[in-house]
Formats: structure tokens, C-alpha cells, sequence
């Protein structure tokens, strides 16, 4: 990783947070790296990362699985949660839980993104980092044996962890390497690299893509560019979506105080997209968003729940699933989603 001087951003509407980083020395690559370790990151390569998700400890231990368990069958014990560029993002969304150039005085190019590990290389470290932190749970007397057998197998990768992964330029032969081993693909981007997406040679299973803004004003304040023309780059990665032969999603990260209103231009933003599902989903103040956002930002279920329904009555999507833990709803015009 490249960590050096200051941070580009694009100001593209009066009051964006350009930001002023200064240099940072060479030595505080092992320092970012001792932080991201602490918060049980595990790092692989130059630009690829995994950690545990909550929900593969709760359906292990707690028998609770994740809401895309409910949703669509995943099974949340044999998910791999991952990204192949852990340092780099073309955004600097306030709700993200990553790490992000400028938190606790760590500063480097986000977009910068110069060295490329091969896709057998990140599925070979995905594996063994997957087994080293399910080594844990035989002890642990609330798993079940044959449970975490599965577990030691995993068959679904979330390509959602932390950064954009269209950065990565052999992205499409990582999900076809994915697919080749038996796994299903949820890839999650935020759009802004809409050359990557129709470029990709290998369609992931389904496709998120995070739609969090429903204009260009709140988008420049709330997510927080850090190329040009990012907005209109999202606009042509919603207009590539009906390309796409697997499920696509409109995922919304709900900010109260920020972006939690006007479900009438986000669906607009459906009609152009015209994807598979909808995801309006409550922003949870966890990881490094806590140096940007209060929990007061953190909108409560009926918050979420009227905003779905209002996104319903919008854009004519049926509301066909809810997990009120996780504060999120599932969208479609579809009358039941497609289980995987």
C-alpha cells in the first residue's frame, strides 16, 4: 500500500468536505496494519482482506442467521466475507465502517491502486484465513459439530467488506475462479466505475449496488466523491443494471438527518434502474463511522419500516420480507425472491 500526501477529493457542490491531509511517513503502513488487525481483520496480498461477520458467529453460536439468509437462502455459517481492496474506495461515505484515509491521522491516495495480486492468490488466502477463524469454535460448546463441519466448507462469498471492489482490475476472473470452486457471488459496489461493471466477463451470482442518495447534492455531502463525475457514473451504472441476466439490488443505507427523505427521487433512480430487489436498510453506527456519524444518526425500525412502505407505494415494488434486528427490507416486484 502507497500511503503519501494529500488525499484527492473533488468538490462538486458548494460546502463538499475537500479535506487538507498532509504528508504521512512510510512507517505508519505497520500501524494502519496493527489497527485493521486489531478489529480482526485478516489481510491477504497487497489489497485483499476478510473478517469474521457477526452473523456467521450468530448462526453458529446463536443459531441466528442473516437477514440474506432469510431473504434469499444464503446460509450465513457458510458465508466468506471478504474484499480484494480493503485500502481503496473512489468514496468516503460518512456511514462507512472502514477505515478511510484521515481517520486517526492515517492519510494515502484511496484511489491509488497499483499492485495486483492474482485471484488464485486471494482465494488461496480467503480459505485458509476462513479456517483459521473457525478454529475457535470447536470448543465452543454451543456450536453444533456438524454445523461447523459446514461451516469448514464454506459455498457464498459477500464481496462487501470494506473499499470498491471494480478497483480491482481482474475482478471478473476472481468471481469466475469463485464460481469454478463452488461458490454463489454477492458482489456489493457503490457504481461509480461503471467501465468495470459492463467489462466484468463474469456476472456474479447477484449484484448490489449501493444507491444512498437519492440526488446529486446529498450524494456529494453524504458520500463524499473522490474522483469527478461520480454521481453521473452512478447514473450509468443504474442504467447498465437491466444488462444484467443475475438478480441486481438497490441497497440504501438510511442516514437519519442525512438521507432518510424523499423516497419520490429515489424512485426515480428505481425506474431507471428497474433492478431485481430493493434494500432500504437502517445505517448502524459501528466500526470507524463513529468518528464521522452520532447514534443519533441511526434510524429505528419504524423509521426504516415507513420509508419502505412509502418506497412501495412509489415505485410499486411489494414489500416481501423484513428483518427487524438488522432494520432492513426487502423490495420487489417479484412475489417471492429467488432462492439461491
Amino acid at each position: 500500500m502507497n500511503l503519501h500526501g494529500n488525499v484527492k477529493t473533488f468538490e462538486e457542490e458548494p460546502g463538499f468536505n475537500s479535506g487538507s491531509e498532509t504528508t504521512c511517513l512510510e512507517d505508519n503502513v505497520n500501524d494502519l496494519m496493527k489497527r485493521m488487525k486489531s478489529q480482526r481483520y485478516h489481510l491477504i496480498g497487497n489489497h485483499s482482506a476478510l473478517k469474521r461477520c457477526r452473523w456467521l458467529y450468530n448462526s453458529l453460536v446463536h443459531n441466528r442467521p442473516c437477514y440474506k439468509e432469510k431473504f434469499y437462502g444464503v446460509k450465513s455459517h457458510r458465508c466468506i466475507q471478504m474484499t480484494p481492496t480493503v485500502f481503496n474506495c473512489t468514496l468516503r461515505c460518512l456511514f462507512c465502517w472502514r477505515i478511510q484515509s484521515g481517520d486517526l491521522t492515517f492519510y494515502w491516495d484511496e484511489t491509488d491502486f497499483y499492485k495486483r495480486d492474482d485471484p488464485e492468490e486471494i482465494l488461496s488466502g480467503c480459505l485458509k484465513a476462513q479456517m483459521r477463524l473457525l478454529s475457535g469454535y470447536k470448543a465452543n460448546p454451543k456450536v453444533a459439530a456438524q454445523k461447523l463441519e459446514e461451516a469448514k466448507s464454506p459455498n457464498q462469498v459477500a464481496i462487501s467488506l470494506s473499499g470498491e471492489p471494480t478497483l480491482y482490475p481482474r475482478l471478473g476472473e476472481l468471481l469466475k475462479l469463485f464460481h469454478k470452486n463452488g461458490f454463489t457471488t454477492f458482489l456489493v459496489s457503490n457504481g461509480t466505475f461503471p467501465e468495470a461493471l459492463s467489462t466484468l466477463g463474469e456476472e456474479p451470482t447477484q449484484l448490489y449496488i449501493s444507491s444512498c442518495a437519492p440526488d446529486k447534492k446529498t450524494f456529494n455531502s453524504l458520500c463524499r466523491p473522490l474522483i469527478k463525475n461520480a454521481w453521473l457514473k452512478q447514473m450509468e451504472t443504474l442504467d447498465l443494471l437491466q444488462s444484467f441476466r443475475c438478480p441486481t439490488v438497490m441497497r440504501m443505507t438510511l442516514v437519519r438527518n442525512h438521507n432518510l427523505r424523499h423516497p419520490e427521487k429515489y424512485a426515480k433512480l428505481v425506474e431507471k434502474a428497474n433492478p431485481t430487489y430493493l434494500e432500504p436498510k437502517a445505517y448502524m453506527h459501528v466500526g470507524f463511522s463513529r468518528l464521522r456519524l452520532g447514534y443519533a444518526n441511526t434510524p429505528s425500525y419504524e423509521e426504516v419500516s415507513d420509508f419502505a412502505v412509502s418506497l412501495s407505494n412509489e415505485t410499486g415494488f411489494n414489500v416481501l420480507n423484513e428483518s427487524k434486528e438488522s432494520r432492513v427490507f426487502l423490495l420487489s416486484r417479484l412475489t417471492k425472491p429467488r432462492k439461491l
